[in-house]
């Protein structure tokens, strides 16, 4: 396996997942605006000015929305106006609100809080490293190339015009996969502000679709000084305080341990590459063994092989018997006999991948 190709792949999609953490999405701000007229760049420009970018002081409100085509909502009602600050000197705040409570977090640049306002609780950490430093210490603006190199040995990579996002400007990066690629995703499209070269919107479009199957984006953006006081955090009185230090975490090479102990053990891999990549594994056991087992003190009248039938369609093929599950960017397959295929990809290519799983 190609460790450096693997942790740049994950990595760009943990940029994504990042985003998308932030908050749940509204109606694009300044919708009805033309779009802004300028300079030119190339898309290799734009990628490194985006990995070398330094957040100044801000503050935003940032929304997502999501058309993946489940059966239930990915993203939770309450969660649609997530408000960010930073100041510019490596302090952050971030508040996720709900109907009835909120949670906030801070990093004051020594200490990571989260308070959960319906619990009452606190935890306390004292990171490793800072938010703005890559985990692996490497310098950004080798990543970027990097990253982008990876990126388009399956897809093609331009920047197609301007847009407006939160009545900013912003130049719109797009990568499209190359048409060899075997996939569900029509294109990824990401906003970023002319100024800083923060991204401010991110969507991800699948075949078909006219509508983004999942869209996050800054509806408010300012740049400015921001107060002091958002960026300093005192328990509440009454409130439940955990601590957590570095000490109290695994050490990475005993995460990387029980990370490939749990692949082996689930005989994991991933067949093809690019777009067309696909995660298949083995499960300890058939399916109907393991849903027995799953149904057992879960009450009277589960039934998880009705669950499964809800959700999914029951299939049949080369690798016999099993369920299909379906959305408009992802496709996973279960066997009866406890094989999975998993990937942004159609049903075919997923029975093609099953037949390496033994």
């Amino acid at each position: 396996m190609n460790t450096k190709k693997t942790v740049l792949t994950v990595a760009g999609a943990g940029v994504l997942a990042g985003v998308i953490g932030l908050g749940a999405l509204a109606m694009p701000a300044g919708a009805n605006e033309p779009p802004p007229s300028l300079s030119k760049i190339s898309a290799d420009e734009l990628v490194q000015s985006v990995a070398t970018a330094k957040i100044p002081a801000l503050s935003g409100k940032v929304q997502a929305s999501e058309n993946l085509g489940l059966p239930i909502k990915l993203l939770q009602d309450g969660l649609g106006s997530a408000s960010v600050y930073a100041d510019g000197q490596g302090h952050y705040r971030a508040t996720l609100p709900s109907k009835a409570s909120e949670k906030t977090y801070i990093y004051d640049g020594t200490t990571f809080w989260s308070w959960d306002s319906a619990k009452n609780t606190v935890t306390k950490s004292t990171p490793n490293q800072t938010p703005d430093k890559l985990p692996n210490g490497e310098d950004p603006a080798t990543f970027g190339k990097d990253l982008l190199s990876l990126v388009r040995q399956y897809s093609d990579v331009k920047v197609d015009g301007t847009a407006r996002v939160a009545s900013r400007p912003a130049y719109e990066l797009v990568v499209t996969p190359k048409p060899t690629e075997r996939t569900l995703l029509r294109e990824l499209r990401l906003a970023v502000d002319s100024e800083t070269r923060l991204p401010l919107r991110a969507e991800v479009l699948a075949n078909g679709q006219s509508d983004p199957a999942l869209k996050v984006e800054f509806s408010e953006f300012k740049v400015g000084a921001q107060d002091p006081n958002l960026f300093k955090f005192t328990p509440p009185q009454g409130a439940t305080v955990k601590e957590h230090s570095d000490a109290d975490k695994p050490s990475k090479a005993d995460m990387n341990k029980g990370i490939g102990d749990l692949l082996t053990s689930l005989h994991a891999q991933t067949v093809g590459d690019g777009w067309d990549t696909t995660l298949v594994a083995k499960l300890p056991g058939d399916l109907s063994g393991m849903l027995g087992k799953a149904g057992d003190g879960r009450g009277k009248g589960f039934d998880m092989t009705a669950l499964l039938k809800q959700f999914g369609k029951q299939v049949s093929g080369p690798y016999g018997t099993g369920y299909l599950f379906t959305t408009k960017v992802a496709t996973a397959l279960v066997t009866d006999d406890g094989r999975v295929a998993v990937g942004a990809v159609p049903e075919q290519v997923l029975v093609e991948a099953l037949g390496q799983v033994k």
